[in-house]
């Protein structure tokens, strides 16, 4: 299945990236490719759910990660804008 693999490899960042968000922010923003909550969130990058929960504060705020609520859970995504951000440099 197509992108399957994908859920279980730690995702990539740009070292671009996390210079300009910083590394926990980048490492949040790259999990955020499939839609997550703040606990599976802190879970896979190794940071407080606290933590996480003002990272996804500043990138929903600055349009990088959308927040969809299911059930009792909120999960976030990231952007279009945040996938174009996130896109390996070609050159």
């Amino acid at each position: 299945m197509l992108g399957t693999a994908q859920l279980w490899e730690p995702a990539t960042r740009s070292p671009a990236i996390a210079r300009l968000l910083g590394p926990g922010r980048a490492s949040v923003l790259a999990e955020t490719l499939f839609p997550s909550t703040t606990g599976s969130l802190a879970h896979r990058v190794g940071l407080a759910p606290a933590t996480v929960s003002e990272h996804l504060t500043v990138l929903r705020e600055a349009g990088l990660v959308t927040a969809t609520r299911r059930g009792r859970e909120v999960l976030y995504r990231q952007t279009p804008l945040a996938a174009a951000l996130l896109r390996p440099d070609p050159g």
